[in-house]
């Protein structure tokens, strides 16, 4: 009896089956949306104003373009799923008139920075990733100019 218990733990264990878990990494979609972010929106604001603030929204309503919607969605890896959302809309003349706020903006996000191992973000040259090196020789000190009084 011990040893059909021992070969089907050995089983289960060996078959993928087990408490030893796969990697797993966050996955951040969307806007980045932080509260500082956020606090910096007015009332008033032009669309160029609220782009340079903001960035680009994720969604501009199809059939009303008064309205803009920054949506962020982090599903953490061995949490929850938090997610942000910022709904702007627009006067008829191009002006911020209301800001709507969704989610829990009062914490940071746990986003993993540059120095993290996995892909290279995109955009980012993986050249730059390289150590820098010194692309000028040094000079030896006879071959310096030598000032004459």
């Amino acid at each position: 009896m011990t040893r059909i218990i021992t070969l089907s733990v050995a089983l289960t264990v060996v078959s993928g089956c087990s408490y030893v878990g796969v990697y797993k990494r966050d996955i951040p979609q969307g806007n980045l949306v932080t509260q500082e972010m956020v606090s910096q929106l007015q009332p008033g604001m032009t669309r160029e104003q609220v782009t340079y603030v903001m960035g680009r929204p994720l969604l501009e309503a199809p059939f009303d373009a008064s309205q803009w919607d920054y949506v962020f969605r982090l599903d953490k890896a061995y949490g929850g799923v938090e997610q942000r959302r910022v709904t702007l809309t627009f006067d008829p003349q191009g002006r911020l008139a209301n800001i709507e706020q969704e989610g829990d903006f009062s914490e940071d996000l746990p986003l993993e920075g540059e120095s993290s191992m996995g892909p290279a973000t995109e955009g980012v040259d993986p050249m730059d990733a390289l150590p820098e090196e010194s692309t000028q020789t040094p000079i030896p000190p006879s071959a310096q100019p030598v000032s004459q009084p």
